[in-house]
């Protein structure tokens, strides 16, 4: 790729700011998801149920998706250097208070601030499409959106770093790393040349009314949300259903992210090639599948289905976000947010569904079954709304 400066035209792309963009949302990722790591101690130590256990995993998520509206919005009108630089410097201050969490009202207190974290996402979006051409933001947006391999990196870390130098360090070793990150990005980072004057707030707003963004917001609260919720929720999994260790159950967490995080650059690459309705046409029957097979209570079915979901779904991710930018180019901030609400809620409700069914049947399988109905009818929205998510001709795009 061609490097870009501040006063050229993002023809080709700019490969330093999609690197300081993807590294700053892997490690706000992992901040997000230190609190999903830790919990199996957490639950230990403070004597948790079931539902607190789903309360406090889905808190996070709640802020983590709502926050993606007005943030989009703002990076939309403001740029992504400052409004990506606010969001790490206000992240870094929960992740180091959740190393002195002793109740679990400070517990839900600090992990719904620390769902400004998983918020990051659509100012990364938004930064990132300005500097690529419609050609190329597929990939681009895959390889950032791969950022979400912070959450292995937390799956697997914080629990080894806690078990070696104290529970504290199971959150302050990524807040550090963040506010490392945030002095070289906010140093390094530039805004891609503006196309258009900055928009008024009723200007950025009207993508929202559109039927195509709630549409994509759908299929975005599937294979997000499931990443999410199966991310944050795995450790739980393993550890009730298998009596797994968390460290154990943290690797397997990590696979699990690494898979459905190679597979989104992936998923946006096919989608610049074949377009991204075609590839969920396939996603959303295999994630149905795949939901069938979790909820056979053996570790063989249950693994074929983690993998095979991470797969559906981290190939879902690259697809959604591949047709953002083509619907919405002037507005891709906004509409990100929105669709990125939309997936941060997929992630927020189910943790609650599967805490209370785990507590008033003691099994999980109810709601894998419910995540397989929901499957086929993102198969069926999609298969009948095929005029509505087909790209349409530069010359429309440019005036979405």
């Amino acid at each position: 790729m061609i490097m870009t400066n501040s006063n050229t035209p993002a023809a080709t792309g700019n490969t330093l700011q999609l690197i300081l963009a993807t590294g700053a949302f892997a490690i706000c990722f992992a901040v997000f998801g230190s609190v999903s790591a830790m919990m199996p101690i957490l639950k230990k130590n403070l004597g948790l149920s079931p539902v607190q256990v789903s309360i406090a995993l889905a808190v996070p998520v709640l802020l983590g998706s709502l926050g993606r509206i007005p943030l989009g919005m703002m990076t939309d009108r403001f740029g992504g250097r400052l409004v990506f630089s606010l969001v790490m410097a206000f992240s870094a201050v929960p992740a180091f208070l959740m190393g002195f969490v002793s109740s679990y009202t400070q517990l839900v207190l600090c992990g719904f601030f620390i769902g400004v974290a998983l918020a990051s996402f659509s100012v990364g979006v938004g930064f990132v499409s300005g500097w690529y051409p419609p050609n190329k933001q597929g990939l681009a947006l895959g390889v950032y959106g791969a950022g979400n391999v912070g959450q292995s990196l937390a799956a697997f870390g914080s629990p080894v770093l806690a078990g070696a130098m104290g529970l504290k360090w199971g959150f302050w070793t990524f807040g550090v790393l963040l506010l490392i990150w945030l002095a070289v990005f906010y140093l390094k980072a530039e805004n891609a040349p503006r196309r258009a004057p900055a928009k008024t707030f009723s200007e950025v707003m009207q993508p929202l009314r559109e039927s195509k963004s709630w549409v994509l917001s759908l299929y975005y609260f599937l294979t997000f949300g499931g990443f999410v919720a199966m991310a944050i929720y795995l450790p739980i999994f393993l550890t009730d259903m298998f009596k797994l260790t968390p460290g154990d159950a943290g690797f397997r967490t990590a696979g699990f992210v690494l898979l459905a995080t190679a597979m989104r650059p992936l998923g946006g690459s096919l989608a610049d090639r074949i377009g991204g309705r075609k590839i969920l046409l396939w996603v959303f029957p295999v994630t149905a599948a795949m939901a069938i097979f979790l909820a056979c209570p053996m570790m063989s079915t249950f693994t074929i289905g983690a993998l095979g979901m991470a797969v559906a779904i981290g190939l879902g991710n690259g697809a959604v976000f591949k047709l953002v930018p083509e619907y919405f180019p002037q507005s891709v901030g906004a509409v990100t947010g929105l669709v990125g609400a939309a997936g941060g809620l997929g992630g927020f409700f189910p943790p609650l569904v599967l805490g209370a069914i785990r507590q008033a049947t003691e099994s999980f399988t109810l709601g894998f079954i419910l995540l397989a109905l929901f499957s086929l009818l993102c198969f069926f929205v999609t298969y009948k709304s095929g005029s509505a998510t087909t790209a349409q001709p530069a010359s429309q795009r440019a005036t979405a």
